[in-house]
């Protein structure tokens, strides 16, 4: 089984806290680590208030979160690293090309889907997100449980 988990997009206030309050809530019960991480965050920034009204609607928090950016350290600890988009992995690979093998799209059994993101749209693009990330979480999580993400 995964240790420590890492779920990657571009400014860590949208998509990655999202799906990192989805994982949680969905593996509670395990002793997991669950982290997220922009590649272009302005650390420090809270999550965006659109995304954290529809967690709220969901009844997922994030308490205290604050954007981070996404080091080669964070990236070598993670056991599963979880991405976006297929650029996203790309400057991922540039970043720690040792990770290859354990970064993927968190849409990987969706058909490779990318998650599009929500940042600066209606509430709708994010409840729309928040159900796309949630099917991909679900997916993932026979994955996640057995530790093998290529079964």
């Amino acid at each position: 089984m995964f240790s420590e988990l890492l779920v990657v997009c571009v400014g860590n206030i949208c998509r990655s806290p999202m799906a990192e309050a989805i994982l949680r809530d969905r593996l509670a019960d395990r002793p997991i680590s669950i982290r997220s991480a922009g590649l272009h965050a302005l650390t420090g920034a809270p999550i965006d208030g659109l995304a954290r009204e529809v967690l709220d609607l969901h009844g997922l928090e994030l308490p205290g979160h604050r954007s981070q950016q996404v080091d080669r350290q964070m990236l070598r600890r993670a056991d599963l690293i979880l991405s976006m988009e297929q650029p996203h992995l790309a400057s991922l690979f540039r970043l720690a090309p040792e990770v290859r093998g354990k970064t993927f799209l968190i849409g990987q059994w969706q058909h490779a889907a990318e998650i599009v993101d929500p940042y600066k749209r209606p509430r709708a693009a994010f409840e729309q997100t928040y159900t796309h990330l949630s099917r991909c979480v679900d997916d993932w999580l026979p994955y996640i449980q057995s530790g093998d993400p290529n079964q």
